[in-house]
C-alpha cells in the first residue's frame, strides 16, 4: 500500500463499463511527512474519500480486487481514509 493526499477529481465522459458508478480521484502520492513522490495519480474510490483526506491506496492487480467486477483495468484504488500516520523509529 501507497500513502496519498486526494487532490482532486477526474470527470470521465466514455470508461470502461466495469467502472460504471466508480468515482475517480486523482491522488498526489506522499510520505509518512506528507511531502510529495512523484506525480499524482488517478484512482477509483473504493473508500468513499475526498478532497484533501489523507488515503491509502494500492497498486497493480490488487487495486482491481477492490471493486465490485474484479475484472477491470484499474491501476489505483484507494482502500482506506487514513486519520494519521504514526512513524517510531526502528532500533531492531
Amino acid at each position: 500500500m501507497k500513502l496519498g493526499v486526494v487532490v482532486g477529481s477526474v470527470v470521465a465522459s466514455q470508461k470502461d463499463p466495469s467502472f460504471e458508478g466508480v468515482k475517480l480521484l486523482l491522488v498526489q502520492p506522499v510520505d509518512e511527512n506528507r511531502e510529495k513522490l512523484g506525480s499524482p495519480v488517478v484512482a477509483c474510490d473504493g473508500a468513499q474519500a475526498g478532497y484533501g483526506d489523507l488515503v491509502a491506496f494500492e497498486g497493480g492487480r490488487e487495486a482491481a480486487l477492490v471493486l465490485s467486477d474484479w475484472f477491470n483495468p484499474s491501476d489505483a484504488t484507494v482502500v482506506a481514509i487514513l486519520d494519521s500516520v504514526n512513524v517510531e523509529e526502528y532500533t531492531g
